[in-house]
């Protein structure tokens, strides 16, 4: 075989093994980079889905309250049985027309969503995790080194939480 014709094959596979190198760290970059804002909207969604939460149970133990209250007082008469029994029919009619005696089923709902985006939060971190881990071992192993040095990819951090991220929201009730 031609000298010429070998170089020229090595040269085009040389070539083609830096593209390919080149787009898979470039393309692993934009994972991450995706990666980071879905974790930015899982986060942004369980921040707006606590205040709702706090409030629907508030408005539903208010509620709860008002009606305990409302049956202790009517044991501390003297006829309670009468007062129990005159006291029923209203509960019922508030039942039935007060929408806010499901408030159970709201805060459970809520809980669930809130369960929900914790859940994807903690798999988008995973995957944030484990793209970062793969793109930093492209580039401290060789050969992909020496094209991420030429190019001047960086390594990444992965995701770190923030000191503020990791208290408790504090409800109050």
């Amino acid at each position: 075989m031609n000298l010429t014709l070998i170089l020229g094959l090595v040269a085009v596979g040389v070539t083609l093994y830096v593209v390919g190198v080149y787009n898979d760290l470039a393309s692993m970059r934009t994972r991450i980079a995706a990666s980071i804002q879905e974790i930015g909207n899982q986060l942004k969604r369980q921040f707006e889905l606590i205040p709702n939460l706090e409030t629907s149970a508030k408005a539903y133990l208010k509620h709860e309250k008002d009606i305990l209250k409302m049956l202790a007082d009517a044991r501390k008469m003297s006829d309670p049985s009468a007062k129990v029994a005159e006291l029923l029919p209203k509960l019922q009619v508030i039942v039935e027309s007060n929408p806010q005696m499901k408030g159970a089923d709201v805060i459970g709902k809520l809980m669930d969503e809130l369960r929900d985006t914790s859940d994807k939060i903690m798999y988008s971190r995973r995957t944030m995790i484990d793209l970062s881990a793969d793109y930093n071992i492209k580039l401290v192993t060789f050969p992909s080194r020496l094209i991420a040095n030429a190019f001047g990819f960086q390594t990444e951090k992965g995701f770190e939480t923030a000191p503020e991220e990791t208290k408790t929201p504090k409800i109050s009730i």
